[in-house]
């Protein structure tokens, strides 16, 4: 790549982001409108990033999701800071159910003070953190391991999941695009997120900025379903007004 210290540096700030609008990397890189969509052009046609309306995010496959290391490193502080707005927000002596992904990691985390908690999980990693709270029942999923990054899946976790009625579903997923959908990469895990929402009084969603308009093959759902929506940032257009129209309660984690 031959590229000045500015287009590094602005893509740099796209990777760390995962995804971010033109208008915010103007700001946070001190340049103009027009310098930026300069520099964004040149490094798309490199193949270094993928553009979309009013923005521009990490090229990513649609059919595979990046490594579970990785993720759980990627967009770490935001992912805390989303995880200590929802514990705000979680009453004690509730129910939950908790699924896969480094998000609800976080969240799981953060509820460790909290008392008289039931938490279902399908994510062996949500139960050890949460195992560390002796005032929190978890009862984990029974199904096939993933060894990848400990999740639980298939046709057993969809039927055990299906005997309860939770207060709240904390769910995480890998994608939310203009349509207003809500994916992911992997059929198994799809259908138990999909059973986890139909087991839940409300379903909140938790999602770090990069998860706007990144592509994932496998429809989870759509913001219809969702009852607040945790994130670290304002979502980019279209997303405030797919969240107005579908009644959502969008909460932005800023410290």
């Amino acid at each position: 790549m031959n590229s000045n210290p500015r287009q590094i540096n602005l893509l740099d700030t796209v990777r760390t982001r995962g995804s971010v609008t033109v208008e915010q990397l103007a700001d946070m890189l001190g340049v103009t409108l027009q310098t930026v969509r300069r520099d964004v052009q040149r490094l798309a046609d490199q193949g270094l990033l993928t553009r979309f309306h009013g923005g521009v995010r990490v090229p990513s496959s649609t059919t595979e999701n990046i490594g579970y290391q990785q993720r759980e490193t990627l967009h770490a502080e935001g992912k805390a800071r989303i995880a200590r707005r929802v514990a705000e927000l979680v009453p004690n002596d509730c129910s939950l159910i908790l699924n896969i992904g480094t998000t609800t990691e976080a969240i799981a985390k953060a509820l460790l003070r909290h008392t008289g908690l039931r938490v279902i999980t399908n994510n062996l990693n949500v139960a050890t953190i949460l195992s560390g709270n002796s005032s929190c029942e978890v009862i984990v999923a029974g199904g096939s391991v993933r060894a990848r990054d400990r999740a639980i899946v298939g046709e057993a976790t969809i039927d055990f999941i299906r005997q309860f009625k939770v207060d709240i579903a904390l769910i995480g997923v890998s994608s939310i695009e203009p349509d207003g959908s809500l994916r992911d990469f992997d059929l198994r895990e799809v259908k138990v997120a999909q059973t986890i929402i139909a087991q839940a009084r409300e379903v909140w969603l938790a999602a770090d900025a990069s998860k706007f308009n990144r592509p994932a093959m496998i429809q989870l759902g759509t913001l219809s379903q969702i009852d607040r929506l945790f994130t670290d940032a304002e979502p980019p257009a279209p997303f405030a007004d797919l969240l107005h129209a579908a009644q959502v309660r969008l909460e932005i984690a800023r410290d």
